[in-house]
């Protein structure tokens, strides 16, 4: 843990006549069929597959830019809808863009603000103009649509934005996945028409359809007619079974581009995030390492830790015996639950930086096995030895 740091210079713009965002396939693992790429954007290049930690109001939460880096996070996420609702884009414009504002100067990804808006339940209305809903800091109503999601988002800066699309909830019938979808198909054009800044932040369309294997492959369809620099899997991790996940990435993944990032969105643990990369998925993101490591539960290669449990109270060792991180490294069980019992900021501070770190270097072992040919060899090892897919049972 080190001081942050110094803010970023201006992203160079790329060459002319390349887009901003392009995927560089360097292996396809022989087992598996598992890829291993390098994604190349105007604030560096990130290996795949990759996990990106969530920043949602543009910082990971407890964590400094400087840690990032010492963790050798590729490229984060920000949340668009609420960074619009506070500071507001014209704060974060005024002050440079996303990249100077938060000081990070590798890449960012930037969601749509669609989930955000969506979650919002029974407090928002969805029209073919877009979304109204209820402000969740002062309870104005307001409309957020692709046009606006567009324009929040080229002020923002990010490498890569994305569309607005309608998150489908689960379970949801196969006549409201297909409304639903083919709404986000005709989103998706009004964002590329309103997308003004197409020379140095490249717009991912999303994939919608449910757990309709029909629809998925629809929308992939639909989603392609556009010819975008990347494309995401959206609706999935929202409640539905494991194996319908599966099945919709299979189903739906190898219809995707070669030659073009896939993303799919909202997954975290480490089994989906194995799983995901068993079925050629190049990036992920997830707010489960913080949420997890707020609450004083840790992820080690034994399983999930609940450091506050009173058996860890003397315990001398590392929360992960065969972690490196900073928190492992230097502080044993016993004290960090000492911490998190007396409501210390260091305990979260240091239970997410585990977490963080962990994630980020399970995909460095992914990418490993798969350079390696051996990436179904080590997801069985993997997950005999830590038994994360076993708490969905």
């Amino acid at each position: 843990m080190t001081d942050p740091v110094p803010a970023p210079a201006p992203a160079p713009a790329p060459a002319a006549g390349l887009p901003p965002v392009r995927y560089e396939l360097l292996h396809v693992c022989r087992q598996s069929g598992a890829r291993l790429g390098r994604v190349h954007t105007p604030h560096g290049s990130f290996d795949t597959p990759a996990f990106m930690p969530v920043g949602t109001q543009g910082t990971v939460k407890g964590m400094s830019p400087a840690e990032l880096k010492e963790m050798d996070a590729g490229i984060i996420l920000s949340n668009t809808y609420h960074l619009w609702q506070r500071p507001g884009m014209e704060t974060i414009g005024a002050l440079g863009g996303l990249h100077r504002f938060m000081s990070w100067d590798r890449p960012i990804l930037t969601d749509s603000g669609g989930f955000q808006v969506f979650s919002l339940s029974d407090l928002r209305h969805i029209t073919e103009e877009g979304v109204n809903f209820r402000s969740h800091i002062d309870g104005t109503r307001q409309t957020l649509s692709p046009e606006l999601s567009m324009e929040v988002q080229n002020v923002l800066g990010s490498d890569i934005a994305m569309a607005f699309d309608e998150c489908t909830p689960h379970p949801a019938d196969h006549a409201y996945a297909k409304r639903s979808l083919e709404r986000t198909a005709r989103w998706l054009e009004r964002c590329l028409k309103a997308h003004r800044r197409p020379h140095d932040q490249a717009l991912f369309g999303i994939v919608q359809g449910g757990t309709y294997a029909d629809l998925r492959i629809q929308s992939v369809r639909e989603t392609l007619a556009f010819d975008l620099p990347g494309y995401a899997i959206g609706g999935l991790s929202v409640g539905e079974p494991a194996e319908d996940m599966y099945r919709m990435l299979e189903a739906a993944v190898p219809l995707l581009p070669a030659g073009k990032p896939r993303y799919l969105m909202g997954v975290g643990t480490p089994d989906y995030l194995i799983e995901g990369a068993v079925r050629g998925i190049d990036m992920f993101d997830c707010v489960l390492p913080t949420r997890i490591g707020r609450n004083g539960t840790v992820l080690t290669s034994q399983g999930r830790v609940i450091i506050r449990d009173a058996k860890y109270a003397r315990d001398p060792g590392p929360l992960d015996p065969a972690c490196g991180c900073y928190a492992c490294r230097n502080f044993s069980r016993g004290y960090i639950r000492h911490l998190v019992k007396a409501n210390e900021l260091l305990a979260l501070r240091l239970a997410s930086y585990h977490n963080l770190w962990f994630l980020l270097d399970l995909m460095k072992q992914v990418r490993r096995a798969i350079a390696e040919d051996r990436l179904l060899d080590f997801r069985a090892e993997y997950l005999e030895r830590t038994g994360y897919h076993l708490r969905r049972k």
